[in-house]
């Protein structure tokens, strides 16, 4: 028969493991509890944050999603200098090379598409699309192997090399060639390469360059063989608008460039040094365009073009939400083409 004692000390030991067991479970419960409520938020793309990293549950991209990457907004800035450059070719008495036209308004398309995929490959890779606040890239979403985004920015740049290589075949300017050259090098390496020009504040200056003086002052060269002084006031007009759509898009993602270290000309000079460049640059192409109407009245017609131009300003100046940019980028783009094609009437009539 067992001793009184010795039953007390085995009750003792049952109840310390009960009282054990039940402070062990009530503090794994609080654990579980406590990781749910500290998990972090997603970073970066709000419309990456559901995208999963494992390919198999990766929704595949759609023509839709193909055709934003090419981002349409952008495409007249392609065409205003080819406008601008062959109403210049027609100031003189030469007849309209409407083929050759044709073949650089290819030209400056397929490099306009092409330097987008690009930027969303480059960017993509480089991981700065991580940190965008916009509508999810092709690279950055994972909806789209890198390799194919590569492949459709060489194609779009070899449709460009071949239309220019027609031209210089049917002019036997063969000098050329090296300003082709360097407009795909150019297109490359302002998000591509180890060390891209657009991540330390040239793009605007790129982009003036080869959007605006080359774009428009070799589409006239190639059609007369000369380059008036109009062609030069129209070519500084045409770069300036394209670099105020730079200016635009790089405003709505400052932020998100300057946390992934991208030091656009927005980054480095701030918010409201940005606005008031982008003012200039609107509105400096209406001064260029009201000189040219002392001698060619109708260029008077491209003032209607600053409504829209005037419109984004505000919007540049007044915006709380970054996809407000967006429309000011894409009125801005409207502004270009419209001064373009004022000036081609005005130079043609």
């Amino acid at each position: 028969m067992p001793r009184p004692g010795g039953l007390r000390t085995a009750v003792r030991r049952s109840s310390a493991r009960a009282i054990g067991f039940v402070l062990v479970a009530g503090s794994t419960r609080k654990k579980r509890k406590g990781t749910g409520s500290a998990k972090q938020q997603p970073r970066g793309n709000p419309q990456k944050a559901h995208v999963s990293r494992d390919p198999r549950h990766v929704e595949k991209a759609t023509a839709g999603d193909w055709i934003g990457a090419a981002r349409l907004r952008t495409l007249p800035l392609a065409v205003t200098p080819v406008l601008i450059g062959t109403g210049a070719a027609l100031l003189g008495d030469a007849p309209f090379h409407w083929v050759i036209a044709l073949a650089c308004l290819v030209v400056a398309v397929g490099l306009q598409i092409g330097v987008n995929y690009a930027n969303d490959y480059s960017d993509g890779i480089r991981g700065t699309d991580d940190h965008r606040v916009g509508p999810a890239r092709l690279t950055a979403s994972r909806r789209v192997r890198p390799r194919a985004v590569l492949t459709a920015a060489l194609g779009f740049f070899g449709i460009a090399a071949l239309a220019g290589l027609a031209i210089v075949i049917r002019t036997g300017q063969w000098w050329m060639l090296l300003v082709g050259a360097a407009c795909i090098v150019a297109a490359w390496f302002y998000t591509g390469g180890r060390r891209p020009y657009g991540y330390f504040g040239l793009g605007e200056l790129f982009v003036f360059v080869f959007f605006g003086l080359v774009a428009t002052i070799g589409t006239t060269w190639v059609q007369v063989f000369d380059v008036p002084q109009e062609a030069w006031f129209g070519a500084v007009g045409a770069g300036l608008l394209a670099c105020a759509v730079l200016l635009a898009n790089n405003l709505r993602d400052i932020d998100q460039d300057r946390a992934a270290g991208k030091r656009t000309l927005t980054v480095l000079i701030g918010r409201r040094a940005t606005q008031a460049l982008f003012t200039v640059f609107v509105i400096a192409p209406f001064a260029i365009a009201a000189l040219l109407a002392l001698f060619y009245p109708i260029a008077w017609l491209t003032l209607l073009a600053l409504i829209a131009g005037a419109c984004a300003i505000l919007i540049v100046w007044t915006y709380r939400e970054a996809k407000e940019l967006v429309v000011a980028l894409a009125l801005t783009s409207l502004t270009s083409v419209a001064y373009g094609a004022f000036l081609f009437w005005a130079f043609a009539a």
